[in-house]
């Protein structure tokens, strides 16, 4: 036995081992498109207000070919998705109703697996051509529908920065409520904005984006909540747009990495500049590992993920020692927050 018969965690690897494990990735494969299809069509959504349903009760309700439904429920069954009884009565597995079943809910990850069953797979469609060109299609100006599926996927970051690590930040929270200022750096839909709106009701909220798709999304969904004039939206460059030392906190989430690499150190720059004295910096994102061994372990395996699924995109995912250079570059000299959320996102929090 040599040492490349060993993985990572110690267990002997065989050719059956090694062939179980693409089964079981081909398995995830069609796992996505089963989720996809059962949020698309309301068959999460249908089980969750009936608590428990037939495929024949779930196909009249949504008008469906039953057979299909029938399919669907128990393959849903076997991925753990939903429980059942012998009479082939369906309900949804323990907390599947907060993550598929309502898109209002900060667990709900129903836009992150339409990001790769449509967009993902589109851009894989064109991934060989793109290998021999270095080609890319950037996330700016794609559809409206894109957009929101970006904004979906990352709404419990957004949910979890406005309500428990913006609000635990040294002396922020009495700043905000007495008036101050809240800057957000890629602000695409404004899912975010809305959610800082409701956590700070006194504070005043600008965004900022180059995306004219995502703009026009904000700017809708602002009107729409009646909140519109407490948000002020800038489509732009960030140095242009928000004057220095005008600002209490900048946050951005999940979008370092889609900045082009060679203008982060302006953006960050421009974070500064626009912060006031004692402000805030926030960044939520992914970091990359710096080493081979670090690509294998648990907090580094969702950012290898994204480096590959965004590489097309002309996304470049930063590593650690990246991260830090920008905000020493830019002056932060206290010390740099840095704790793991979630599947391994990155929150980043410095003090000017």
């Amino acid at each position: 036995m040599t040492s490349n018969s060993i993985d990572n965690l110690g267990n002997e690897l065989t050719a059956e081992s090694q062939v179980a494990k693409i089964f079981e990735w081909r398995r995830g494969f069609n796992a996505m498109h089963l989720i996809d299809i059962g949020v698309q069509l309301g068959l999460f959504r249908t089980i969750s207000n009936a608590s428990e349903a037939t495929p024949e009760q779930i196909a009249v309700a949504l008008s469906l070919h039953p057979p299909y439904v029938e399919t669907w429920c128990t393959s849903a069954y076997s991925f753990g998705l939903l429980e059942g009884n012998e009479d082939r009565t369906f309900r949804l597995a323990p907390f599947i109703d907060q993550i598929l079943a309502n898109d209002g809910h900060p667990r709900y990850l129903g836009g992150y697996v339409r990001l790769g069953t449509e967009f993902a797979t589109e851009d894989h469609r064109y991934c060989l051509d793109a290998f021999r060109t270095g080609s890319t299609v950037p996330f700016q100006g794609r559809s409206a529908a894109f957009a929101e599926a970006v904004a979906s996927g990352t709404n419990g970051l957004q949910v979890l920065s406005a309500r428990k690590i913006l609000p635990e930040l040294p002396g922020l929270k009495e700043r905000l409520d007495a008036g101050g200022t809240l800057l957000e750096v890629g602000c695409g839909t404004g899912r975010h904005l809305l959610q800082l709106t409701k956590a700070f009701p006194q504070a005043r909220c600008v965004g900022v984006d180059i995306d004219p798709t995502g703009m026009k999304a904000a700017k809708e969904a602002l009107e729409k909540a009646g909140v519109a004039g407490r948000v002020e939206l800038i489509e732009g460059e960030l140095r242009d747009a928000v004057p220095e030392a005008t600002v209490d906190a900048v946050v951005m989430i999940e979008v370092l990495h889609e900045i082009a690499p060679e203008i982060r150190r302006n953006v960050i720059d421009g974070c500064y500049r626009a912060l006031r004295s004692d402000g805030w910096l926030l960044i939520i994102d992914e970091t990359y590992p710096t080493t081979l061994a670090e690509s294998r372990q648990p907090e580094f395996l969702f950012p290898v993920q994204t480096g590959f699924e965004e590489l097309t995109w002309g996304n470049v995912l930063p590593t650690r020692e990246e991260q830090e250079a920008l905000l020493r570059g830019a002056a932060f000299t206290g010390e740099i927050g840095r704790y793991i959320v979630g599947e391994g996102f990155t929150v980043l929090t410095a003090q000017k």
